[in-house]
């Protein structure tokens, strides 16, 4: 049996985690402490019973069926980091995994040099890479009950744009991607609507958005895109987990939708929420060009009570 925490109990524990990403918000340096404790965010966590799963046991004496409790909730897969200087992920102590290399050592917005320019050319470099915060976490999605695990491995890098110049600076393959060449498809945004953040095709580093925020955004959601799904023409690990007896794994990211994925601030802000791109929460621009979010991605588990996995059903 799942053994469930009292009212007070998570109540007082809710609290402690409020505390924690208080405390961390008044860190200016985007560092590894900072980052675990903001993955103590209820907001994100999401944490429901969705049904029930069946299991038979079997032992000399006989075959019964048993019960579990089936969850769903969000994990924090990866930081992910968006921004304009070659070699300065926000994150300070994995700045060494993406120095500049001969291919890839530039950075920042094109520029004429106009005092009236309007230009709109930004480049931004990204990185994936495994959130650090994952023991902290499960003891934190513990107190609700039974807990499911991601696909990341803290610390472990699964997509650094320095090591995938030929992609991510020159577009190719993507930029001849009917995505990338027909408008109206694959959109952060909706033109409709005067919300249009941006194009996720071709996913490379380079855009046209006059706000930086948002340009941020719309990086971090294509590397997103690229990590979370396999066999893509880039320089990456696949940050995917495959299914087993009681056990679905987040699949592929999809822009706007939240049950694919979904983002928390962590610099220039601090955020104990989490949204999708597009969103209407105030933007804050980074005096450096630098961005970076928690990706938090859906799973549903069940403890195993049996050898033999017979199904499972969900609560409408």
């Amino acid at each position: 049996m799942i053994r469930m925490l009292s009212a007070p109990s998570r109540r007082a524990r809710l609290a402690v985690a409020s505390l924690l990403l208080g405390g961390a918000a008044s860190s200016f340096a985007l560092n590894t402490a900072t980052i675990v404790s903001s993955a103590l965010s209820p907001d994100c966590l999401e944490y429901r019973v969705v049904g029930i799963c069946y299991w038979l046991y079997c032992t000399w004496t006989g075959c019964t069926v048993r019960t579990s409790v089936k969850v769903r909730h969000y994990v924090p897969d990866a930081v992910v980091s968006s921004y304009s200087n070659t070699g300065e992920n926000p994150w300070v102590e994995v700045r060494a995994m993406s120095t500049p290399n001969p291919t890839a050592r530039a950075g920042g917005d094109g520029t004429t040099n106009d005092d009236h320019e309007n230009n709109l050319a930004k480049f931004k470099n990204a990185d994936v890479i495994g959130h650090p915060g994952g023991y902290v976490f499960s003891q934190f999605a513990s107190s609700s009950g039974y807990a499911c695990q991601g696909a990341g491995t803290a610390f472990m890098p699964y997509l650094l744009s320095t090591l995938d110049t030929l992609a991510w600076r020159y577009n190719i393959p993507e930029m001849l991607y009917p995505e990338a060449l027909i408008p109206g498809r694959r959109e952060i945004g909706g033109r409709t609507t005067l919300n249009l953040w941006g194009n996720v095709y071709p996913r490379g580093g380079f855009l046209h958005q006059t706000d930086d925020y948002m340009s941020g955004a719309v990086v971090a959601q294509r590397a997103g895109d690229i990590v979370t799904r396999r066999n893509q023409p880039h320089v990456y690990q696949s940050l995917l987990a495959d299914s087993r007896d009681g056990y679905w794994p987040a699949g592929a990211l999809m822009e706007t939708d939240a049950s694919t994925g979904k983002w928390q601030e962590l610099t220039p802000t601090l955020s104990n929420s989490c949204a999708v791109f597009p969103h209407r929460n105030t933007r804050v621009q980074a005096q450096q060009g630098d961005y970076a979010w928690a990706l938090w991605r859906p799973y549903a588990c069940c403890e195993r009570r049996g050898q033999v996995f017979l199904g499972s059903v969900d609560f409408m």
